[in-house]
């Protein structure tokens, strides 16, 4: 095939009067015709998916086996099914949300009956899509694709290290085989270590340069300003959107905001049922939402073309994970709005992102250690004796488990035969390189040349040059603020957002013994007499309230000032507490009487404000719980086996309490264990329900 008939392909794709851009027929001839492996480094919306749809397209009909795409997310995998669709190709997918079509996928593929497979990197440590799926498949495979192949190294701001497998599946194929990477956020180092990892790759780089996009760093650190703001100029900006969060609590917060103030938005995240997620997605496409509030989990590849603006509530991680996302915008518009917002608790999430994204070598060695203490562990048993969070032990063990340091036998990983050595250096060093990528998307939020110029630069594009449109470059550079009665709508809305905390149903598994010799009433037993982790009903907390998430700008200050500066917590909370309670929580059956968490290093700060807040609901109040035991700060156990275990026996209920439903009041919730434990520890006493309630919520990283 030639470039005119590859090019009625396109036409075919996008309608008529299109042609390929610079480097599009080049990385399809690389693959298609020459079959050689190629890697496309190439701004957002440049077209990627079209070389390797196109490229598949003439490999199938030249009569090659079927094509295996690995891409990173579903609303991309979703995106790229239509896309090829359009010319013909017959696309399936397998991944964690569609398992009841496994068999179909199957089945097309033994008939040759599909021409591209589309799966998660997640699918290739999975020992039955490996089994029943590749090794079957692996033999026929046409084409080789690796969506956002940044991913593969670790240098890369996203990387995944179920990507390193994928390095492994190459190696396995024949050299025959040609090989499409793509990715649009790959600077010089990241670019050198995929090549490294994967041989005879041919580098294919354009210009990042985006001519649409007019981009604007504004500075309104307070949260109640940036809502406003929101508020403001969101139904001013072109046709649809997306506005990043980096908390799944903020998307929620977010979009109802704007919903309150009547522009049509909605919630996208990881929590999100994956229905709403496609209707969300449908609606953008449609025109029919004004935007989209989300994580990163609408995030690479999503491709719409007319996308009026991105909008960043917080600052990301990295001037690369930036470009990534505000990329999404303009790429079939004259003009379209790249926007960064900053907030004052940007540093803090994101400095929790980069301790948790890449476990120390030291970490890696003590998971190594307690595998290596017996047949194996679950990462229950883990977290039950090393103090480190959830993710933290599984990006270990996952990434042990990629090196074949580890295998997996269903919930139980196992040390193998295979020595394993921490290359302590490159640790340091990967740290290291993100925390010099957050210092760098601080100065671009400071920067006063071309912002355009900043971003190409960063990611070492062969062509930086002003982009003649930013709001530096046109001189645009005045704050520009929302009305003040806006921003104090804003604030009443914060003071007003309903923050609910779940309560625990499960014990955790590794303290299962320690919580039954300490507290046996609150074990259910199985029917051969074993201990179960479910938290029996009758001494479960109810679904309780918090007034604020901690440090916000409604009453998240106050409370900061009030436990830390002031030492005591003011009328003002007390009375918004009272309101919260009494006109918007309304607990059935309703409470009689409060008691209060007790604390021995400041023991008169959350007593003095539950027995005000009792006296203004007219309530009893009685100091029921007494703290035996002097424990270590929850913030500090990083796991909930660890923040169980700390609490064990550091409470009892000594004095007369009532029997009637309680609110049990603390001033921060950060795992929710305290409020469980001491929970508990009324209903066996015999108090009634318990409803926690909270003055602040932690949400450290919640995204």
């Amino acid at each position: 095939m030639n470039r005119t008939e590859a090019e009625s392909l396109l036409r075919q794709m996008l309608g008529a009067d299109k042609s390929f851009r610079d480097g599009q027929w080049e990385a399809i001839e690389a693959a298609a015709m020459r079959k050689q492996r190629v890697l496309v480094v190439q701004r957002t919306g440049w077209g990627k998916s079209i070389v390797y749809f196109i490229a598949t397209k003439i490999l199938r009909d030249g009569g090659s086996g079927p094509a295996l795409l690995i891409s990173p997310l579903l609303a991309l995998m979703r995106n790229q099914i239509e896309a090829a669709r359009n010319i013909g190709l017959r696309p399936v997918t397998i991944h964690s949300e569609n398992r009841d079509e496994w068999e179909a996928a199957q089945s097309v593929l033994t008939r040759n009956e599909c021409d591209i497979m589309l799966i998660s990197p997640e699918r290739l440590a999975n020992p039955e899509f490996i089994r029943h799926v590749l090794q079957r498949f692996q033999k026929s495979i046409g084409l080789f694709i690796v969506d956002e192949a940044h991913c593969i190294s670790d240098w890369g701001h996203d990387f995944r290290p179920d990507y390193r497998r994928i390095v492994r599946v190459l190696e396995r194929l024949p050299p025959s085989v040609p090989v499409i990477c793509t990715t649009a956020t790959a600077n010089n180092r990241v670019v050198q270590d995929v090549v490294a990892q994967i041989r005879n790759l041919q580098v294919q780089r354009g210009p990042l340069i985006r001519a649409s996009l007019k981009l604007f760093s504004i500075k309104l650190s307070d949260q109640s300003e940036r809502l406003a703001w929101l508020a403001h100029f969101v139904p001013k900006l072109p046709g649809s959107g997306i506005i990043y969060c980096l908390t799944i609590s903020d998307t929620r917060r977010v979009a109802a905001w704007l919903q309150q103030n009547g522009i049509v938005a909605r919630e996208y995240h990881s929590d999100v049922e994956s229905e709403d997620k496609e209707e969300s997605e449908r609606m953008l496409l449609a025109n029919e939402c004004k935007a989209l509030v989300a994580t990163v989990a609408l995030g690479m590849g999503f491709d719409k073309p007319d996308l009026g603006f991105v909008i960043h509530f917080q600052r990301p991680g990295s001037v690369i994970a930036y470009y990534q996302q505000v990329g999404r915008a303009g790429r079939a518009v004259d003009e379209a709005y790249g926007i960064l917002l900053n907030g004052h608790e940007d540093d803090e999430i994101q400095d929790y992102f980069i301790r948790s994204a890449f476990p120390p070598a030291e970490t890696m060695l003590q998971v190594l250690r307690e595998l290596e203490r017996g047949a194996g562990a679950s990462i229950n048993e883990i977290m039950g004796r090393l103090n480190y969070r959830r993710g933290v032990i599984e990006k270990a063990l996952k990434l042990l488990e990629v090196d074949g340091a580890v295998t997996k036998d269903k919930t139980i990983y196992v040390r193998t035969p295979n020595a394993w050595t921490p290359d302590l250096l490159h640790s340091e060093q990967v740290t290291a390189n993100r925390r010099a990528e957050l210092e760098q998307i601080k100065r671009y939020v400071d920067h006063s040349g071309c912002l355009m110029e900043f971003l190409a630069r960063s990611l070492d594009d062969l062509e930086p040059a002003r982009c003649g449109k930013c709001m530096n470059c046109t001189g645009r550079t005045k704050r520009q603020s929302a009305p003040a009665d806006l921003i104090r709508g804003a604030i009443e809305f914060l003071r007003g957002d309903t923050v609910i905390i779940e309560p625990r149903k499960q014990w955790p598994g590794a303290t299962l013994m320690q919580i039954q010799k300490a507290m046996p009433e609150a074990i259910a037993l199985s029917r051969e007499g074993k201990a179960k982790t479910t938290i029996p009903d009758h001494l479960r907390p109810e679904e309780g309230r918090a007034l604020c998430i901690y440090g916000d700008a409604g009453w998240g200050r106050v409370v900061a000032e009030g436990k830390y500066e002031a030492r005591h917590f003011s009328d003002q909370l007390v009375e918004a507490a009272a309101k919260m309670i009494r006109d918007r929580w309304q607990p059935q059956p309703a409470p009689e009487w409060i008691t209060c968490v007790p604390s021995k290093r400041n023991p008169l700060l959350v007593g003095d404000f539950a027995h005000r807040l009792a006296r203004r609901l007219n309530f009893s109040f009685r100091p029921a719980v007494e703290k035996i035991r002097e424990t270590e700060p929850q913030k500090r156990m990083e796991n909930s086996a660890q923040q169980a275990r700390n609490l064990l026996e550091a409470f009892s209920i000594e004095r007369d309490i009532l029997t009637a439903p309680v609110i049990l009041v603390d001033d921060v919730i950060d795992s929710g264990w305290t409020l469980t434990m001491v929970g508990a520890l009324l209903r066996i006493k015999g108090s009634g329900p318990v409803f926690p309630f909270a003055l602040a919520k932690a949400t450290p990283g919640d995204s």
